[in-house]
């Protein structure tokens, strides 16, 4: 060091320039520089944040350009701390976004304004990364000097890919194809319509329950996230306990279905399915289950059955799935009165909303590890991605009808009409869940981001039959797919069900590996007698097998 430097100068002078950019960074959020309304803040909370913030800086400065490790995964690897310029715009990176996250918890406002603020906030220092740039990234650039300039190429080769598809890609896509090695679960479709194709599953098992399970998934994604591999299929999980399995498998929205309503996936859907695998079974009742949008619309479809006093469906298990919309999480953020009025205008009667959009905002839920990782690594280090079939059925999108999905916006997200009894009227009944008197089953995963496991609770109250609700760890799709040959993760139980989820977690007890057993002692005796296997699909003489599984609609790109 160069005793001939004032450093106690230089450390004043720096002191100053990060009171000012502090002072900089305050009237930005005071004037709504990113889109809000004005804000204001308690001084105390602000005296606190900016004395922490010249503390931390100071710090920084005192250390120099010395070598330092950072917890934040995208900064981990050696090549960050080696380099003492990268390492230092890596921790004052981390500085300055623990402080305007700390701007935003400040911010005296709504509850809706600051969770927008905080969002927008998460997602600008998210892409504002240095790891996201070439001229930042000590590892990209360390490999490029490994590689001579091949990673370079190979990043440019990767992005002009990734143009022609319209998306960054986060798998090898060229490892699956649907069918083959995924959706691979032995079947054949007995049943189609304009909007969904029926699959019928081979039994695999000499005898199967007398009532058949029929399976209604999200129309948002395909079907297909309940049967990627056999080893992780739900799918062919029932088809082992001996249920006899029918699965909708939505038909991804062209031209041609532009006007259709959420009325008609309940009653030309939902129902007709219903109606079809009683049919083809033979049996008075049926079991059923909808995972995340799909239990919404099966729940919708058990009101309009109940008001016709119809109870085709003798018990139904609700995954990830939301009834009550009182609390939707992150995705809240999205949705208000200007917002749902402009899509309503632009497709309320005609129209499609394209599937990357969809894939895109979900995609941004999660902005670190869904976008910024797949840029670095495809881009900046030129590596391709390697298979992974869940990332392959998440880039597999799907179209949603205009129409239905304003609908949806904002009887649920934005009005929260459904558990409101006798406010909707859907294919001509008024919808009243306390009229759905079934066992129910509801999971809720704990680190869900779409549907918040309390928001999953939130469902139990609105019917009355007998209930059971387990919580399983991880996210949306992984908390789900699950199966216990793999022995991962757990389970939370509590057979009582208060009103508050808190006190339900508080009385749960957890259990190591997959809930999937929990909710098969469950469905058992929901199931009636066991029976012979059919031996052919569908029903002789009416229901014939149109096509192998998993039908063309599936294979249907958006």
């Amino acid at each position: 060091m160069d005793s001939h430097v004032d450093w106690a100068a230089q450390a004043r002078q720096f002191q100053q320039g990060v009171g000012q950019q502090w002072s900089q960074a305050l009237q930005a959020f005071q004037q709504g520089a990113t889109g809000f309304p004005a804000l204001r803040f308690e001084p105390a909370k602000l005296m606190e944040l900016q004395q922490a913030y010249v503390r931390e800086a100071s710090d920084l400065w005192n250390e120099g350009l010395g070598e330092r490790k950072s917890g934040d995964k995208r900064f981990a690897s050696d090549a960050w701390s080696r380099n003492p310029v990268a390492a230092f715009s890596a921790a004052v990176y981390l500085l300055n976004a623990r402080t305007l996250l700390g701007l935003a918890e400040a911010a005296d406002t709504d509850a809706k304004t600051k969770a927008r603020l905080r969002f927008a906030v998460e997602q600008w220092m998210a892409a504002s990364a240095p790891s996201n740039f070439m001229a930042l990234n000590a590892e990209a650039q360390q490999k490029a000097l490994e590689t001579k300039g091949e990673s370079i190429a190979r990043g440019v080769q990767n992005l002009l890919a990734d143009l022609q598809v319209g998306r960054v890609s986060m798998t090898d896509e060229s490892a699956f194809e649907v069918g083959q090695n995924v959706a691979s679960t032995e079947g054949a479709v007995v049943f189609e319509n304009d909007l969904f194709q029926l699959i019928e599953y081979k039994p695999l098992t000499r005898q199967v329950y007398e009532r058949p399970f029929l399976v209604v998934p999200p129309c948002i994604n395909k079907f297909y996230i309940l049967d990627l591999q056999p080893e992780n299929s739900l799918i062919r999980y029932l088809v082992e306990q001996g249920h006899r399995t029918f699965v909708v498998s939505w038909r991804n929205p062209d031209a041609s279905m532009e006007d259709k309503t959420w009325d008609d996936y309940v009653e030309d859907a939902a129902i007709r399915a219903i109606s079809v695998v009683q049919d083809i079974s033979g049996a008075k009742q049926i079991n059923a289950l909808g995972f995340c949008v799909g239990g919404t619309i099966l729940g919708t479809a058990l009101a309009v059955l109940a008001a016709r006093k119809e109870k085709p469906v003798a018990s139904a298990t609700f995954l990830t799935a939301m009834l009550d919309f009182s609390d939707t999480g992150v995705l809240d953020v999205f949705v208000d009165e200007a917002s749902v009025k402009m899509r309503e205008m632009m497709m309320g009667t005609k129209g499609l909303l394209k599937g990357q959009e969809l894939a895109s905002t979900f995609s941004f839920l999660r902005p670190n590890d869904l976008v910024w990782n797949y840029v670095v690594g495809n881009y900046l280090k030129g590596e391709s991605p390697p298979p992974f079939d869940l990332l392959y059925w998440n880039s597999d999108a799907t179209n949603l009808p205009g129409p239905m999905y304003t609908w949806y916006l904002r009887n649920t997200y934005l009005e929260n009409n459904l558990v409101k009894p006798g406010k909707l009227t859907v294919c001509g009944e008024k919808v009243d869940l306390s009229n759905v008197d079934i066992p129910v089953f509801f999971y809720g995963s704990r680190e869900d981001h779409i549907v918040p496991v309390q928001a999953a609770y939130l469902s139990v109250k609105h019917l009355p039959g007998k209930k059971r609700f387990v919580m399983g760890a991880s996210g949306h799709i992984a908390g789900v797919i699950n199966p216990p040959a793999k022995n991962k993760r757990s389970y939370w139980t509590n057979d009582k069900l208060p009103e508050n989820f808190d006190a339900w977690v508080a009385g749960a007890k957890e259990h190591a590996g997959s809930w999937w057993p929990d909710w098969a002692s469950w469905l058992k005796p929901q199931a009636g007698k066991q029976i012979p296997a059919p031996k052919t699909y569908g029903r002789a003489g009416k229901y014939k097998a149109i096509e192998p599984a998993p039908g063309r609609y599936v294979k249907a790109k958006a």
